[in-house]
């Protein structure tokens, strides 16, 4: 994808007057697909005095997550303020203004400016019922990895050998047919134990059966490793787990180191997000954005999200742990994710498109709990059975059959009681998927966070999964089938608000993804196949990473997909996102710059360990913003300026201006339909003073976002999110599979 530029100001010339419309200051965006936002104007006729204003309008909006753009479009003229115009002049200029707008179409505004500017306005949300018990929780003094099967081993022979492996799980675990013993591959060690549960011991020589294993690129990485090497010197703790479970590894005894800026302390000897409260004496562990906390590291844990301490919320953001915050309920962090996790993924497909659905066996359909609905339990896809009519979300769309079989179609309608389908179902990711529109050659079709695994909780933040356990379906046979389903705790699932995905710190292992030993059925062959590559639900990478804020470590990936499309980059990335990081961070803070062919450029600094922040951006639009009031400002390097007379003019901020940094006074939306002339907005004063507080924190609130969202959009634009939709259980669509796992090696 070509990389996109900002559009602002949009000129528009028309009756011998120039209209230069500056970029639009948010004011809601409630459905994240209607923006509200008031925007400067400056109207310049040759023989006239300028005229400046703002005028309040409403659009249609298209967001481009990976790119992080919004392009808006179908521009309304909702009200005018033109101050220094009297009211007939300024109705009639208002008419002259919504016949300029009606010009414009596809300009975009960065993702990250929105987000910024409406971080701290109410978000509407519709909370899931999540279920928020812990899962197991295992803790370690000395490196151990944690092993997870989807219930009890489900093993598939190797043909021509005494050997079987689990496919319901990401490891490498074989179990040796003669002997009943099993072997399991840690990275490049071979660990081996007298039953699945352990207790695992390096393995000495393989038995001759692993030099029999096929010879095909399903098992090439095992084979790397046949026969074994030296058997290693510390070898791992193996804990095993059948059900949930996460586990926290520390290099010793738990050592505890202050928390920059904030009265906590964090278990700095562990990978783990993990926090302790000095005022309570409990510790806080984060998991797949849930937080758990406990008296100790070997519990008992709660779920206690809701109840977190108030200094969490003190965390500095551009710190260490700041990325935390998008877990603490009532942070702008936290409100950012929600807004984010609301933006629709849409895509236009051909009314020609069509799915193809494999079964193993006849079509099996059971009830959906608390519905009149039934879905298909023996195949890959997702197939909804309503009232004798047949639908399959597939790749982020709905497709219809009149038949379990087909043939199937693109849907230009479903249900709505499809979206009544509880969490507790695992079908239940498939209602964050939509279609939106429909015309006789095509279909917008798209998708929430929801479908990628992203849940709003009544606690207000983001949370990865419903928190159910939803048991695989398993059909004995000489070849067991194995259908896995959504799985909330698999390895350290973080937040990453750069792409509104979900990355792991370390070995990505997710639903439907992980790293080397991926298995999936194939109901279309019978058999197994043995994959390297990584991936998330419906979307991947084929080069493995990880991000992990805390640490200041990243990675990148070559090749990313989602449901939508494919595409390259250098990115930090997870089951459900990317990010490109052409900033560096570590410990002592982090550092960006760019340059834009638009006229956008800027360089900035944080340091982590004093809090300090410094910086310029210019943007291309040369800083001019609607003023509550009416009146037009611009910011520069000395301040801020009214324009007035045909010139901008120094004003003089109100005295004891109440502190920003992106916490100002909220915008607030004007009545619509409305236009204001005469003496404009109550509060402003005339040249040389900005009037009241409130509006001078909005200007600065406003200035703010846009040149934080235009940094934001240069260093994290060129990633994307990966991600997008479960759809593809099991991998009849060459992704997906099914299976987890856990790893954590300090």
């Amino acid at each position: 994808m070509a990389q996109q530029e900002a559009s602002w100001p949009t000129i528009v010339k028309e009756n011998g007057a120039t209209a230069t419309i500056y970029e639009p200051q948010p004011t809601s965006w409630p459905d994240r697909t209607r923006l509200y936002a008031t925007a400067a104007v400056i109207i310049a006729k040759p023989g006239q005095p300028n005229i400046a204003g703002t005028v309040d309008i409403v659009a249609d909006t298209s967001t481009d997550l990976a790119g992080r753009w919004v392009t808006v479009s179908h521009i309304n003229v909702l009200a005018t303020h033109f101050p220094m115009l009297d009211t007939d002049q300024a109705a009639k200029l208002q008419a002259r203004i919504t016949a300029y707008t009606a010009n414009i179409s596809g300009r975009n505004i960065p993702l990250d400016t929105l987000l910024l500017a409406l971080n701290q306005a109410p978000v509407q949300t519709q909370p899931v019922a999540t279920e928020n018990t812990p899962p197991v929780i295992f803790h370690s003094n000395s490196p151990a990895i944690l092993v997870v099967t989807d219930g009890p081993p489900v093993m598939s022979p190797l043909k021509g050998t005494g050997l079987s492996f689990a496919v319901n799980t990401n490891w490498n675990l074989f179990e040796q047919s003669a002997t009943g013993e099993w072997f399991l591959l840690d990275g490049h060690d071979w660990l081996s134990a007298p039953a699945f549960t352990g207790p695992y011991q390096p393995a000495g020589a393989l038995p001759a059966d692993f030099s029999k294993l096929p010879n095909d690129a399903s098992f090439a990485d095992v084979k790397k490793y046949v026969p074994n090497g030296p058997a290693p010197a510390a070898p791992p703790t193996v804990f095993v787990s059948t059900k949930p479970a996460q586990i926290i590894v520390t290099d010793g005894a738990p050592k505890l180191a202050p928390v920059a800026g904030a009265p906590l302390q964090y278990v700095s000897n562990s990978d783990a997000e993990v926090i302790f409260d000095p005022a309570s004496k409990d510790y806080f562990v984060l998991f797949s954005g849930r937080w758990f906390s406990a008296p100790g590291l070997e519990g008992p844990w709660a779920y206690a999200t809701p109840n977190l301490p108030a200094s969490f919320a003190l965390i500095p953001p551009g710190g260490p742990h700041g990325a935390l915050l998008a877990s603490v309920p009532g942070t702008a962090e936290a409100q950012e994710a929600l807004i984010t996790a609301q933006i629709p993924v849409q895509t236009s497909l051909p009314v020609t498109s069509t799915a193809t659905v494999t079964y193993a066996g006849s079509p099996n359909f059971v009830p959906i709990a608390g519905t009149g609905m039934n879905y298909a339990v023996n195949t890959a896809a997702q197939v909804i059975e309503v009232n004798g009519v047949y639908y399959d979300c597939h790749d982020g769309a709905w497709y219809v059959a009149h038949s379990p079989t087909g043939p199937w179609v693109l849907a230009t309608s479903v249900p709505q009681v499809i979206y009544t389908i509880p969490p507790s179902s695992p079908i239940y990711p498939v209602t964050y998927v939509h279609v939106y529109a429909a015309t006789p050659s095509s279909v917008l079709v798209g998708y929430t966070a929801g479908y990628t695994m992203g849940m709003i909780t009544a606690a207000g933040v983001i949370v990865y999964g419903t928190g159910y356990y939803y048991p695989p379906v398993v059909i004995a046979g000489p070849i067991p089938v194995y259908y896995p389903y959504p799985y909330t705790y698999a390895g350290g699932v973080r937040y990453v608000s750069a792409t509104g995905g979900w990355a792991t710190g370390g070995a990505v292992y997710g639903p439907y993804g992980g790293v080397a030993a991926r298995s999936y059925y194939n109901p279309a062959t019978g058999a197994y196949a043995h994959g390297s590559a990584v991936w998330g639900p419906n979307g991947g990478n084929a080069y493995g990473s990880f991000s992990n804020p805390t640490t200041g470590r990243y990675g990148s990936t070559s090749q990313s997909w989602t449901p939508y499309g494919r595409s390259g980059a250098s990115t930090v990335t997870g089951p459900n996102g990317t990010v490109n990081t052409r900033s560096g961070s570590n410990y002592n803070g982090s550092a960006g710059g760019f340059a834009a062919s638009n006229g956008a450029e800027g360089a900035g600094m944080h340091n982590a360990v004093t809090g300090s922040n410094s910086g310029a951006v210019k943007t291309a639009n040369g800083d001019v913003y609607a003023g509550h009031n009416g009146n037009v400002y611009q910011h520069n390097s000395s301040g801020w300026s009214e324009y007035n007379n045909g010139s901008f003019k120094p004003v003089t901020p109100p005295q004891a201006p109440k502190p920003t940094g992106l916490e100002g006074t909220q915008n607030q939306p004007r009545p619509q339909g409305s236009y204001n002339g005469g003496t404009g907005f109550a509060g402003h004063s005339g040249a040389g003073n900005m009037g009241n507080s409130a509006d001078f924190n909005q200007l600065n609130h406003d200035m703010q976002a846009r040149q934080g969202g235009a940094q934001r959009q240069r260093e994290f634009g060129g990633g994307g999110f990966g991600g997008g939709g479960f759809g593809a259980r099991g991998a009849a669509t060459g992704f997906g599979g099914g299976g987890f796992g856990g790893h954590s090696r300090h």
